[in-house]
């Protein structure tokens, strides 16, 4: 059984699962909670049932020579102990004690006793079913005494019980383990699929606030510059409003992307939606210079080449937010980005801007995409710092591992 179907793709799929298996795989948790019984349960319910009035039938020939009245009570005991089965879901420890105790006399009680043990050691931990399983070990010895007429006769009825207490009693440790087995598994794999949501949706978040965090400090940085230069030439005007026009679309190509794979994994489909182009090492000049035409004083230092298509994505991401928060909160300062690496050795980059504010509206930010850089860089294997030189610069400097090999997948 595979996680699909088990948790049906849904997310209230795997909580029903959650809550409901200790109660179909252990037992109801509970003496006065009702327990539904799925088809199986029926079937083996009838079965128990039968077995027991078998048993019970069986019996009827010890009660030869007996007393009239020790009969009488015997049958109808033994009748209504056997309609007792029926109850033995909702309250087996009651049914074991009574009928343990009952059985420390009366011989038609038996196969009930063996039904209950059985029953509770399937539905409840050791420490009360093993009393229990000593409990009727020891109504052997009243019986055999009181009801056998020679000592030969009573230690082997004693031994006989013994010996098929315990096997019942060791047969539903049994089944108690494998259903605790099957339930640990189940639980891993319920907690696995919501782990792998949890992760996609926090890979989903820590890629759209990237790449939609760039693209609307860039709407306010030409916004900003067409209001305080409301004269300026029409071709500059021109250019800022195709600017903010353009990544204006561009962010929202983004935002539906993601709105289309959030909903695409809300349906719980088995088909996967295709990710959208990843960024390359290609693409970071072209980074550099929309950042140019938007206005920065950036330089690039870029001494790397063959980078894998993996690191070079998360390579730049790091950059595209470092030069997003110098936007934010260094506007007009230089900024100075450097890559440099090689296979075997990791590749690092540097971002690093004075910390002053030239020109511009400064943008509020929340810290996140540092953070989230943090942890990219983290789940790639590597480091990522940042904070304040003692120049007075603002830096962050990210170490990423480059192995000498590298897969298909880091290459794709």
């Amino acid at each position: 059984m595979n996680v699909k179907e088990l948790t049906g793709g849904s997310r209230e799929r795997a909580l029903e699962y959650r809550w409901a298996l200790p109660s179909v795989l252990l037992g109801d948790g509970g003496e006065q909670r009702p327990v539904r019984r799925s088809t199986r349960d029926w079937l083996v319910d009838i079965a128990i049932f039968l077995m027991t009035c078998a048993i019970t039938y069986l019996t009827l020939p010890e009660l030869e020579g007996e007393p009239r009245p020790l009969v009488v009570v015997e049958q109808v005991i033994g009748a209504l102990s056997c309609v007792a089965v029926w109850l033995r879901r909702r309250w087996p420890v009651g049914l074991a004690l009574v009928s343990g105790a009952l059985s420390s006399y009366l011989v038609m009680v038996g196969g009930v006793t063996v039904a209950a043990m059985f029953t509770v050691a399937v539905h409840r931990p050791f420490k009360i079913s093993g009393p229990i399983a000593l409990f009727g070990m020891v109504t052997l010895v009243p019986f055999a005494l009181l009801r056998r007429h020679t000592p030969i006769d009573s230690a082997e009825e004693v031994m006989l019980g013994v010996a098929i207490l315990a096997t019942v009693f060791a047969w539903g440790i049994v089944v108690r383990a494998r259903r605790q087995l099957i339930f640990s598994l189940r639980q891993r794999a319920v907690d696995a699929a919501e782990e792998a949501k949890r992760m996609e949706r926090e890979r989903i978040a820590r890629e759209m606030h990237d790449v939609l965090a760039h693209r609307l400090s860039m709407l306010s940085l030409h916004a900003g510059a067409l209001e305080f230069r409301p004269d300026a030439p029409a071709p500059e005007v021109a250019r800022a409003a195709g600017a903010i026009r353009s990544n204006a679309h561009l962010a929202l190509q983004d935002l539906r992307e993601v709105i289309g794979v959030l909903r695409h994994s809300g349906s719980g489909g088995d088909d996967q939606v295709p990710d959208r182009p990843q960024p390359t090492l290609a693409d970071l000049p072209t980074l550099v210079e929309e950042s140019r035409q938007a206005g920065m004083d950036v330089r690039l230092d870029l001494r790397a080449a063959d980078v894998p298509a993996a690191l070079a994505r998360n390579l730049y991401r790091i950059v595209q937010e470092a030069l997003t928060n110098a936007r934010k909160h260094a506007g007009g300062a230089p900024v100075w980005v450097g890559v440099h690496g090689e296979r075997g050795k990791g590749l690092t980059v540097e971002v690093r801007n004075p910390l002053e504010f030239r020109y511009g509206l400064r943008i509020p930010g929340a810290g996140a995409g540092l953070i989230g850089l943090t942890e990219r860089a983290e789940l790639a294997g590597g480091r990522l710092e940042h904070g304040t030189t003692p120049e007075g610069e603002f830096l962050v400097r990210a170490w990423l591992p480059w192995p000498l090999e590298t897969s298909r997948e880091d290459d794709a």
